[in-house]
């Protein structure tokens, strides 16, 4: 296993141990299993579980397991506080216990503000005095660092970035996601800040390898390095050095070995130029099967009525390529659940967009489409009420923000 560093020079394994997907036996999680894989883990020099507050079972498994088998002391936890739980001071500390007695610590390495997709999320937890909370149990050594997971788009995340000091950040990143969310640029800001970058999704929850259409895949097959797709991806994420580490949610032995195998091996800058074509003719193999040919490139934006154009267009795609509840899962989040929505349904139909397109792509008309198919009328109840959780009535009033096709 190899290592990079984080803010304070301790290290972190290149390969993380993403806890969501423990194996399953039954109503929950097979615990024998996980055992097994998080020894197994460990023994091959892995050092960085992540798990959450809302994945199911997941803190009090890998909290057995490392107490159980005295390993705690060689690794380091990341879990995440569920800011969109959140209602009242109180609740901040009450969900923390919970998860220090779920995990049987006393401390957690790594903490995140979970999920955070738009600056409001966190000016509301600041007004519910997170940075003292932060600040105490820094001091006390409840939590060593402190850093936030992100779905949105690159300028989102780069506010947040500058909205506090941040330990290490986490987000979404493949090589289908390269200037969409985050980003190569949001990706290079963290590390030129010196913020540590945790990856996920870095398969997109295994489709770049059990979803590749039949010409992507003949590309790989023809890897004269014979690389997996699996391999092809994580190579690609670790040859870049601002990538401090991936995480995976490995649930098999075999899956475990060959990851942990790649990261042993993988150096800095590797890829020349036949491995970045084969990237880009497996990327274009995909983007053929996509809704609408958008690059990201954002020369449309920003649109005078707020609509995310890119967004939309990706999460569009999404519906295509992966399935359509993926597609509107991912609108839910980057689109429609910010504090000012950048729905498609906020098209006015001014052209700005077209005139400034390279690609000359028909973005109006698209929007129209893709509003409709993302959002159709039975999930605009739905995400009015996910909105006024987030941010209350004034917010889940305005403009029936959940309505995203008309």
């Amino acid at each position: 296993m190899q290592y990079r560093s984080d803010r304070h020079g301790e290290p972190i394994s290149l390969l993380g141990f993403g806890c969501m997907r423990f194996r399953r036996s039954g109503a929950g999680i097979d615990q024998e299993e996980a055992d097994r894989e998080i020894r197994r883990a460990i023994e091959l020099g892995v050092n960085y579980f992540d798990t959450a507050y809302i994945y199911p079972g997941s803190e009090a498994c890998l909290g057995e397991a490392l107490s159980r088998d005295g390993l705690r002391d060689r690794v380091n936890i990341a879990t995440k506080l569920p800011q969109y739980l959140i209602k009242d001071a109180a609740a901040i500390d009450r969900y923390f216990s919970e998860e220090l007695k779920r995990l049987r610590t006393d401390h957690v390495d790594y903490y995140l503000m979970h999920m955070l997709t738009d600056i409001a999320a966190w000016r509301k937890l600041e007004a519910l005095g997170i940075r003292e909370w932060i600040r105490e149990k820094k001091n006390s050594g409840a939590i060593r660092n402190i850093g936030f997971s992100f779905h949105g788009n690159t300028a989102l995340f780069l506010q947040i970035l500058d909205a506090y000091d941040w330990d290490f950040c986490q987000i979404q990143y493949n090589y289908m996601d390269e200037v969409s969310q985050a980003g190569r640029k949001g990706l290079q800001e963290a590390a030129r800040r010196g913020i540590p970058v945790i990856i996920m999704e870095p398969l997109r929850g295994g489709k770049l390898v059990s979803m590749l259409p039949e010409k992507a895949k003949a590309v790989i097959a023809a890897d004269p390095k014979r690389r997996s797709p699996a391999e092809l991806a994580l190579r690609w994420l670790w040859e870049q050095p601002e990538v401090t580490c991936v995480l995976s949610g490995m649930n098999s032995m075999e899956m475990l070995e060959e990851n942990c195998r790649i990261a042993s091996q993988v150096q800095p800058h590797e890829f020349g130029g036949e491995d970045r074509q084969m990237i880009d003719s497996v990327r274009q193999a995909i983007n053929e099967k996509l809704m609408i040919n958008c690059t990201g490139c954002s020369y449309c934006m920003p649109c005078p009525q707020g609509v995310d154009i890119p967004g939309t267009f990706r999460c569009y795609n999404e519906m295509s390529m992966e399935s359509r509840q993926a597609g509107r899962h991912e609108y839910s989040q980057v689109v429609c659940l910010r504090e000012k929505p950048g729905l498609a349904s906020q098209c006015i139909g001014c052209g700005r967009c077209e005139r400034h397109c390279p690609q000359h792509l028909p973005i109006i008309e698209t929007l129209k489409k893709a509003g409709r198919a993302l959002t159709p009328w039975y999930y605009r109840p739905v995400l009015g009420v996910m909105r006024w959780w987030l941010y209350g009535r004034k917010a889940s009033g305005a403009k029936n923000a959940a309505a995203g096709g008309k």
